[in-house]
């Protein structure tokens, strides 16, 4: 694994800047200087080497001091006999100033005698500010001609260069080197030197010697402070993929959670995680050596919040720390000024870093942290108010108090629930799960049995996404039930394990599932269990195209909802009645699912809330109507978020239904942002996440293949997981087609497109997408191989492209089949464009073709019809319309640059170049401004794929001339090879047709 210092910058863009800007006001010949403070690892060091760096590219020498911690007595200037080594290496760097006998131990790399300072009033002393860089010179007490000479070497070596001075460390430097560096940012007025000081913010105590200094210093003129904040999470995750390519995502999210925007930390931690420790040891004693500076109570104080978690209250301290008042407050006030814990806003105590707090724990005996938490869980439960449940349940697990930790674990799953925090709510309820067997009265301090448990565990699984836990959960409550176990519980639990296997593609188990609880409950009397069950099984029902089983189970659950009022249950069976039924009338379908919607907020049933509005978004999108589709997104997204369930399975669909629909609607910052909005996404809603893919390879942005890489490392435990397939596969066809990889984009088209076909068996129009989006590299190759001659090449390409129009075809016969003809917009746009793409696989400009694609877009999809109207724009000028073939390409240009769509953006200014069209913002180029006519000839021949012989004989030249011309031709265009020259001529619109 490589060192982070070795890899690129990262996440420091601002503060490199700024501190640049001190070294270009030095270059400009203005003194300048930058205090940078941050916490110990966060990569001050990496940024002052980039700087060094950057100087010296612009000129600048660079000279560097370290401090070195030597405890309370140091070596005198040792960061300024580092600094000046480079002096003292060559002399003749600064030839008079170096002769100065008062610099002979500086630069003899010694550290200076320094005399017996006297004592003088105190407004003469050196270590007193100066009140101005004009004010007098202080009294000499045995040290002002060294910080003279010093200040003339300095002076002297800024006079042939602009000089950056860093002096890192300066919370170790010793009184002397404080106040040279005093003395000299108020000496060097006029000379071109910038320095930059480094310091550790989380060293500065109170009484720390080098507070008093930074105050002073930063009133002085051209003084900046520069705070070196943590990382941002996205940074921290960028250098942990760069320091180990490959590495599992959830390592990166592992590391970026503990290192908290630590370099230092991050780097440690990846390096513990890829040899499987959980803390460094290294690092674990770098950060116990400053707890155990401090005193016995101090030390006792940060086991107390270790132990207690990452915020403390003052009264918890109090009580279990056994400390008089004095004692505490005195230890207390010791860790705060020392920076091992933080007062936050709400006066609670608060370690300065987790990893911290982790090192703390870490070297805790067993028998201490069990009494610390057994103490304190005895006070939360003496005094409710002074902590929640979830810090109860936490310290009685950890005690061993396994009866509490069930009773508090359920009060803190319940009072998650209350605040709509589902994701908090599963994670309580698992905890209370994996301690029922321990706790003999477990049923009756629940207040419910293990089934109903299970059950709930499964919901609130459910709510956040964790689709194939709820299953697990579900089987586990169906097997403690048993076969002979009560009739109606066990229906509960087969219909809803067949709601969620549907929702993980296990459409056929889904159905087995509902079937079973059909046989469970008697229709008659209608009860709430069968009301449920007829409803989920004629869902199943229409999914597995037993069409009479599902009408016979939606009526008599419609029926059975009525009659007992079941608000909830009539609207989820009336939206699978709607969804069920394709080509119905629209107006009718509307109110239909407006009156579901009605009911379903009615019924206070918040996920066939979510379902209602999910249903809404899609038959309008499926219309056409984007911006309608984008209205009930935006409302259904809102409303999961208010009830905390983002990520549950209909909440992810309309996440992901808005991502598409802002994408299509040319928003694609808005649909990028919506894409990475949540930090963490459950696999079964990685299509989300996967949905940037769109903008990213739109846009030619270099992440999109770190996204695709990514994508595709989920799919073989996801089999299932058929839109990340299709979001995936569709994008890495698309990104290998701009990047001329055809037999990469051919293979993942082909791939996909069966596994379409083989999981969705009566509805796989998806592979529309991929067959056009496919076809067209293997169009461009087809006509490459046809204009270089080459039959065999072409006709390989034409028989690939026509075995994906063939699935295309087959696709839609075997929808109309099933459904009649009811394609929505989209799929019809995607058949033309299919058709339009298959003409020009056989070398048809078929400009008709693309018009049809072209007009079959403008239901919303901006980019696509961008990309038809540059494929008309270039049919066009095949046929002789130079006009129309520019009011097209300048249409798709105006959109390519508006959406940042880079690669298309240069497809279509290639295009308008090389048929010189004239289009706005597109400057085009006159080839015998670049070529002579000979040349112009030679590279039409080139890109017709023909040798140095063949271009002599048809030219009547000799091979050898013909050699001269194509070297020409590569050293003006900077190509390296043939190949080359012809895709930068075509490019620049230098070929010209012959």
């Amino acid at each position: 694994m490589s060192r982070w210092d070795e890899g690129p910058l990262v996440g420091r863009a601002e503060e490199l800047g700024r501190l640049l800007a001190h070294v270009d006001r030095a270059a400009s010949g203005r003194a300048s200087a930058a205090l940078l403070a941050g916490d110990a690892g966060v990569g001050k060091t990496r940024l002052l080497d980039e700087l060094g760096r950057r100087a010296a590219e612009r000129g600048v020498r660079v000279l560097t001091g370290h401090c070195v911690d030597l405890g309370d007595v140091g070596l005198p200037y040792l960061p300024f006999v580092d600094l000046l080594r480079p002096v003292g290496a060559d002399p003749q760097l600064a030839p008079t100033a170096a002769a100065d006998p008062a610099l002979a131990a500086l630069l003899a790399g010694r550290p200076v005698a320094v005399p017996a300072v006297q004592v003088v009033p105190e407004g003469r002393d050196l270590s007193r500010p100066l009140p101005h860089r004009a004010a007098p010179q202080p009294v000499d007490d045995g040290r002002l001609q060294l910080f003279e000479a010093v200040a003339a070497l300095l002076c002297e070596l800024a006079s042939k260069d602009p000089l950056l001075l860093v002096l890192e460390d300066v919370h170790w430097a010793d009184r002397s080197s404080r106040d040279l560096l005093r003395y000299l940012l108020a000496r060097l007025v006029d000379a071109p030197v910038a320095i930059v000081a480094s310091y550790r913010s989380d060293d500065l105590h109170r009484r720390h010697p080098l507070r008093p200094l930074l105050a002073e210093l930063v009133r002085l003129p051209g003084v900046e402070r520069i705070e070196v904040a943590p990382l941002p999470d996205a940074a921290v995750g960028e250098l942990v993929r760069g320091l180990a390519g490959g590495v599992a995502e959830r390592v990166v999210e592992d590391v970026v959670s503990r290192a908290e925007g630590n370099a230092f930390y991050a780097e440690e931690l990846l390096a513990a995680g890829l040899h499987g420790e959980a803390l460094p040891l290294g690092l674990t004693d770098v950060l116990l050596a400053r707890v155990e500076q401090r005193s016995a109570a101090a030390q006792q104080v940060l086991r107390i919040a270790a132990v207690a978690g990452r915020r403390v209250r003052h009264e918890l301290v109090a009580a279990v720390g056994e400390l008089t008042g004095g004692e505490l407050e005195e230890a207390l006030t010791e860790t705060v000024h020392h920076h091992l814990l933080v007062v936050s806003d709400d006066g609670r105590y608060r370690f300065r870093h987790a990893l911290l707090r982790e090192a703390v724990l870490a070297d805790l005996l067993p028998g201490e942290r069990v009494r610390l938490h057994a103490a304190i869980a005895a006070h939360l439960t003496a005094e409710p108010g002074a902590g929640t449940a979830a810090e109860r349940a936490h310290h009685a697990r950890e005690s061993n108090d396994l009866p509490g930790a069930l009773t508090a674990s359920l009060e803190a799953a319940e009072a998650a629930c209350c605040v709509g925090a589902p994701a908090e709510q599963l994670q309580h309820l698992e905890e209370a799960l994996a301690l029922w067997s321990a706790v003999p009265d477990a049923a009756d301090r629940a207040g419910r049995s293990q089934v109903a448990l299970l059950l709930g565990t499964a919901a609130a699984a459910r709510m956040v996404g964790e689709l194939h836990r709820a299953v697990a959960l579900l089987r586990a409550a169906l097997e403690l039930l048993g076969p002979d176990g009560d009739a109606v519980a066990r229906a509960h639990v087969h219909y809803t394990l067949a709601q969620a296997m549907v929702r993980v593609e296990d459409v056929a188990g889904a159905y087995r599932e509902s079937s079973a609880a059909m046989a469970l409950v008697p229709a008659q009397p209608p009860s709430k269990v069968r009301t449920w069950a007829a409803a989920t099984h004629a869902r199943m029902s229409y999914s597995v195209g037993a069409m009479e089983e599902a009408e016979a189970a939606a009526e008599e659950a419609l029926a059975a909802a009525d009659a007992l009022g079941f608000d909830g249950a009539w609207s989820d069976i009336a939206v699978t009645q709607v969804r069920a039924r394709p080509g119905a009338d629209p107006v009718e379908v509307r109110a239909r699912l407006e009156e579901a919607l009605t009911r379903a907020r009615r019924s206070g049933n918040a996920e066939v809330e979510i379902r209602v509005l999910y249903n809404l978004a899609t038959v309008a999108f499926e219309a056409g109507r984007i911006e309608e589709s984008l209205g009930w997104t935006r409302r259904g997204t809102r409303r999961a978020h208010e009830l905390g369930a983002d990520w549950s399975y209909y909440a992810a669909e309309l996440r992901h239904l808005q991502v598409t629909a802002l994408y299509m609607t040319g928003d694609w910052d808005g649909s990028l942002a919506e894409a990475d909005l949540l930090a963490r996404v459950p696999e079964m809603a990685a299509h989300v996440r996967a949905d940037g893919l769109l903008v990213l390879v739109g846009r030619g942005d270099p992440a999109a293949r770190q996204r695709v890489e990514w994508a595709r490392g989920l799919l073989p435990r996801l089999r299932a997981h058929i839109l990340l397939d299709l979001v995936t596969a569709a994008s890495e066809i698309d990104l290998a087609a701009w990047e001329g990889d055809v037999q990469a984009a051919l293979d993942v088209a082909l791939v996909a497109c069966e596994r379409l076909r083989q999981e969705w068996e009566d509805d796989h129009l998806g592979v529309l997408r991929l067959v056009g989006t496919a076809l067209a590299p293997l169009a461009d190759a087809a006509e490459a191989a046809r204009r270089g001659g080459d039959t065999t090449v072409a006709e390989r390409w034409v028989r690939a492209g026509e075995d994906l129009v063939g699935i295309a075809r087959e696709a839609v016969e075997v929808y109309r089949r099933h459904y009649g003809d009811t394609l929505g917009v989209e799929a019809t746009a995607w058949q033309a464009r299919v058709a339009a793409e298959a003409a020009r696989l056989r070398g048809e400009a078929a400009p008709e073709l693309w018009r049809a694609a072209a007009e079959a877009f403008g239901f919303g999809h901006v980019y696509e019809e961008a990309r038809s109207r540059w494929r008309l724009a270039e049919a066009l000028l095949a046929a002789g319309d130079r006009a129309g073939a520019a009011e097209q390409a300048a249409a798709a240009h105006e959109v390519t640059v508006r959406l940042g769509a880079r690669p298309l953006r240069e497809a279509v200014e290639a295009l308008v170049r090389r048929g010189r069209l004239d289009v706005g913002g597109v400057r085009t180029v006159d080839p015998a401004a670049v070529l002579t006519p000979r040349e112009q000839s030679v590279l039409a021949l080139l890109a017709q794929g023909r040798t140095n012989r063949q271009i002599g004989a048809e030219l009547y030249i000799s091979e050898k001339t013909a050699s001269v011309h194509v070297s020409n031709i590569l050293a003006k265009l900077g190509a390296g090879g043939r190949t080359e020259a012809v895709a930068i001529a075509a490019q620049r619109g230098l070929l010209v047709a012959r």
